[in-house]
């Protein structure tokens, strides 16, 4: 699937911003939840919902992020320590054709849960809008079925990979040649 991947140059920054990518956690899906708390309810384990119709809302829970491997506890309206992390970043797809998109397909990349994690806040933020050769997980276990879901995310969207990026996925993959993807 990554040879598949078109290689080109990174389109920049230019005009980037969240907003481009619609309003953060849609119910694209037309649960009655965000895809937020979509996602915290798939991810975490222990789970606490407040009853409110949906049971949308995640009150507690605990997730071992896959980029630690530690675990992390959820509190909601407590210190964040666990984020979404969208494993394609959005300011990585901007930069690899998003740019080029309709706002719709945007909206989709960013509340798309294969495109979604629950992970801890810390190395979500350390991640920013990197790719893979800029920012690959602490937890090198999890280094193969990360790059394999970014390789699907892109795939799935005809986003493009820029030659560094190919090569430091290529790199992890030669670890695990046989990774699927998600």
């Amino acid at each position: 699937a990554l040879a598949h991947l078109v290689v080109h140059p990174s389109a920049g920054t230019a005009g980037y911003s969240r907003g481009q990518f619609g309003a953060a956690w849609a119910d694209v899906d037309h649960n009655g939840c965000d895809t937020r708390y979509d996602i915290l309810r798939r991810d975490l384990t222990n789970v606490t919902v407040k009853s409110d119709g949906h049971n949308c809302t995640v009150l507690s829970g605990d997730v071992t992020s896959p980029y630690t491997a530690k675990p992390v506890h959820f509190m909601r309206g407590g210190a964040s320590e666990i984020d979404i992390d969208h494993v394609v970043a959005l300011g990585d797809a901007w930069q690899t054709g998003a740019q080029t998109w309709s706002a719709d397909k945007r909206l989709a990349l960013a509340n798309d849960r294969l495109n979604l994690l629950a992970v801890d806040a810390s190395s979500n933020r350390a991640k920013g809008d990197s790719d893979a050769a800029r920012w690959l997980p602490p937890n090198a276990a999890f280094r193969c079925r990360y790059v394999a879901r970014q390789v699907a995310v892109k795939k799935k969207y005809a986003a493009w990979v820029t030659t560094a990026e190919r090569d430091a996925i290529r790199a992890v993959l030669k670890s695990c040649p046989t990774q699927p993807l998600p």
